[in-house]
């Protein structure tokens, strides 16, 4: 194993023999701006105690130019990961002297040249192990520290931190900004942006404290940031998280940066948390995308309590910061905002993040297993943010919301800057609920696996629930009937404990029986037959969007588990979805659709399938009342579904061509644009010529982005063989350009072009794991596995591959079950039973 994969049980060791008591980081980045300049300076003095006379830094980068060990210097003992230190005392201040090098795979300190203006922007990335590809450090969540940053920069940029400015100096060609201390905080929390970023400020006032805030990104997006929106947010949230948790915001200020080729959603980063610059909306959006953005800013916020105040002490525990998160967000969302609605998203999009990897072979407790950080790297999943918040809300409803939020104020009073585990938050749950949760935390956050539920009615009157992998769950059970002008509506719920594979219950008849209703719990739903039969005739009658939103993502899971057919799901669907006037319902049905067709219908059903499905999203955009979110959605839906039939091509080029027959009200932005290119580029019936065009139009980082993954999806054999090439062998690629061209490469149905690939495929993917760096080899190994007609080229591999990398092989086998699940659907959606 590689020294730079840090293990559980070593940094445990190390965490036993130090303390550390501060951090000076100086970084050098005044040569950034020239492009050939590929490392920076970096310098870091770290203060510490020992009770052992060796131990170990860690770094990864260019190299290490010297290292001083109180005072004096002594040899560079460096093995490309961790910087040997020995000849300790108690007390001792050691500086190390380094370069790093700039990243284009978004971990660690990324640069990003903006086409658009040609100007220069840096970011860092670190969660969960790359502070220490750009600054010497101890590379644990367990030993926090303050940290004081002091970069040197061109004279013309903003420089942004964790603290606020303490000190700005010129220096020959630049400026040097030192950054007061911050409270003690985890390495992987430190950030740095710098860059000519457009900045607008803002603050917040609560009772006595005043806190300022900024709202940053690329200045060549400046016209398209809506800052004071996102400061409304802001202010509702701080103001919801201090008045529930009862602790102030303690990191002074709250700078929010959306910054370029950003691998992740958000980063918790306190006092300079990092999105996504896909928030900054650069033409039309839902308000689903409104809201969905809200959630992020939220649910990050929600982390300067849970994760940035109290840290898990090891990766076992990431579950005490993302799982609270993701509750967290979508409980301040639903009560501190506009979109009132937010458990609706929950229910029926998180919660399908976190069903599909509960079932995967992968799958693990809540609180996991971590024994090193490539596991960790990994451990970002559905089941420890979406399950857990599932969870966690299951226990609001045990427990008692007061008793909740009373047990988080007791556990931030008690670890403030610390680190905790399971049992230091359950000893506080415990405390203020008054029970005892040893065993539902036994069966929620340590035992795997999803329930599912279903209704037994019986000939008497009788019924039943039932459940498999039986666990406790409060529930509720709803009754739906028709009122008077026709519409489903609730006419009783009530709330069961469940503990046993089989509760009995009274319950009056109804045509729709709804377990789960208000989803208190976690666990799939199966409707009953007559309750499906109701849906299957009157979903859109059903007014509750929330009840709506459990019934579609029940439809999907059946679907996904081989007990409804996939024509029958999509049928739903189109019979449905124009009507659907839930935007995050809408969409996920958009999404759910299409994949059902080309992953769970036989291959001899799909090109009718697809045609019907292009034509119903073509006669609903064009249906769909101007200007509308329902209208932006379907043009959308049109793109994916245009990309898998050329049929509607032409009608697609008038869209585009100026002159041409364009929907009423349709906001034709940028990347609306590059949807429906990439569809004609994608069935051929677009060309070079077409796309340099539209380059020329929108020659932005996004526009490039999105001309790649056009270019690439051509289906032209040399087209495909490029896309390989470059993906396998061009490490100049960022990690976003590599991810377009792994798109275009899979785009399109024209399966026989990517078919033979397999084989290289199989027999590249260690190769990549070792020399590439783990987040763009994650890239490469789930997005080019292949969609083989059987699982014997995966078996192979994995049979003659058991002593690669647990990592690689729990993606390796992940995908392999994604297929294993798509050949069953296939063979069960080919039975005459099922096909009618």
């Amino acid at each position: 194993m590689s020294t730079a994969n840090l293990t559980r049980a070593e940094t445990a060791e190390r965490s036993r023999a130090i303390d550390v008591l501060g951090y000076r980081v100086e970084l050098d980045v005044l040569g950034a701006v020239d492009p050939e300049v590929g490392t920076f300076a970096t310098t870091t003095t770290v203060e510490f105690t020992a009770r052992t006379s060796t131990t170990w830094l860690d770094f990864l980068g260019a190299g290490v130019e010297s290292v001083t060990v109180n005072g004096a210097d002594v040899p560079v003992d460096y093995d490309g990961a961790r910087i040997a230190l020995t000849g300790l005392r108690e007390s001792n201040v050691v500086i190390v002297a380094a370069r790093g090098e700039y990243s284009r795979s978004g971990e660690g300190l990324h640069r990003f040249l903006d086409p658009a203006d040609g100007q220069t922007y840096l970011y860092t990335q670190y969660e969960p192990a790359d502070a220490r590809r750009v600054f010497a450090c101890f590379e644990q969540p367990d030993l926090k520290a303050p940290f004081t940053f002091v970069v040197t920069a061109p004279r013309e940029w903003e420089v942004v931190s964790n603290q606020q400015v303490a000190e700005r100096d010129d220096t020959t060609g630049g400026q040097v900004v030192t950054f007061a201390p911050t409270l003690p905080i985890s390495t992987y929390i430190t950030a740095v942006v710098a860059g000519p970023y457009h900045r607008v400020d803002s603050e917040w006032r609560g009772g006595d404290v005043t806190i300022p805030l900024g709202v940053l990104c690329r200045a060549s997006l400046a016209q398209y940031l809506d800052a004071d929106t996102i400061f409304e947010i802001t202010r509702q949230g701080l103001e919801f998280f201090t008045d529930g948790f009862d602790y102030p915001y303690p990191f002074g200020k709250y700078d929010q940066v959306f910054v370029p080729e950003y691998n992740l959603g958000a980063m918790e980063n306190p006092g300079c948390v990092t999105f996504t610059e896909a928030y900054v909306f650069r033409g039309a959006a839902t308000d689903s995308q409104y809201e969905g953005r809200a959630n992020t800013v939220l649910h990050e916020m929600a982390h300067m309590w849970f994760g940035d105040l109290v840290t898990m002490v090891w990766w076992d525990d990431l579950w005490l910061k993302e799982s609270f998160a993701d509750y967290m967000g979508a409980l301040a969302n639903a009560e501190a905002t506009r979109w009132t609605g937010a458990w609706v998203a929950f229910a029926n999009r998180r919660k399908a993040w976190a069903y599909l990897q509960d079932q995967l072979p992968t799958t693990h407790p809540i609180v996991a297993d971590i024994v090193d950080l490539e596991a960790a790297k990994l451990n970002f999943d559905g089941i420890t943010y979406a399950k857990g918040a599932s969870v966690l809300k299951q226990l609001v409803a045990y427990a008692g919301r007061d008793a909740f939020f009373e047990g988080a104020r007791r556990y931030f009073r008690a670890h403030a800057f610390g680190n905790t585990t399971l049992t230091d938050l359950l000893t506080e749950l415990s405390a203020t609920s008054g029970r005892d949760l040893t065993s539902w935390a036994r069966a929620w956050l340590q035992t795997p696996g999803v329930s599912a539920l279903s209704l037994q009615r019986g000939a008497d009157g009788r019924a039943a629930i039932v459940q498999t992998d039986p666990r406790p769950h409060r529930l509720g059970v709803g009754r739906y009937d028709f009122d008077d002008t026709g519409d489903l509506v609730c006419v009783e719920r009530v709330e069961v404990d469940l503990a046993d594979a089989r509760t009995p219950i009274d319950l009056a008849d109804a045509p729709l029986v709804l377990l789960n209703d208000a989803d208190l719990t976690y666990a799939k739903v199966r409707l009953d037959d007559r309750s499906l039969t109701t849906v299957e005739t009157s979903l859109d009658r059903l007014r509750d969007p929330l009840a709506r939103g459990l019934i579609w993502s029940s439809l999907w899971n059946a679907t996904r588990d081989s007990e409804l057919g996939a024509t029958r799901y999509v049928s739903m669907a189109q019979r449905f979805s124009p009507a659907e006037s839930h935007l995050t319902l809408l969409t996920s049905v958009q999404a759910n659709a299409p994949y059902a067709i080309e992953h769970f219908l036989p291959e001899t059903s799909r090109d009718t399938a697809r045609l019907d499905w292009l034509e119903h999203t073509w006669r609903t955009l064009w249906d769909a009342t101007p200007g509308s979110g329902s209208q932006l959605a379907w043009a959308r839906a049109v793109a994916g579904a245009a990309a898998m039939d050329g049929s509607r091509a032409a009608g697609i080029r008038s869209i585009l061509e100026s002159g041409g027959s364009v929907p009423t009200g349709l906001s034709l932005d940028p990347d609306l644009r590059w949807g429906f290119w990439g569809a004609l580029a994608a069935t051929g019936h677009a060309d070079d010529a077409d796309l340099d065009g539209e380059l020329r139009r929108d020659d932005t980082g996004s526009g490039r982005t999105a001309y790649l993954r056009a270019s690439f999806s051509r289906p032209d054999p040399d087209v495909k063989a490029k896309a390989w090439e470059s993906i396998f062998h061009d490490r100049t690629l960022s990690n976003e350009h590599l991810g377009a061209i792994i798109a275009g490469f899979r785009a399109g149905a024209r399966h026989d072009l990517v078919e033979g690939y397999a084989a290289d495929y199989f027999a590249s993917i260690r190769s990549v794991w070792e020399e590439r760096s783990i987040e763009i080899a994650r890239r490469i190994v789930v997005g080019l596995f292949p969609s083989e007609p059987t699982l014997d080229a995966a078996d192979g591999w994995l049979d003659t591959n058991a002593d690669a990398p647990a990592a690689l092989r729990r993606l390796v086998l992940e995908q392999r079950d994604h297929l294993a699940r798509d050949l069953r659907a296939q063979a069960f959606n080919s039975r005459s039973d099922v096909t009618g």
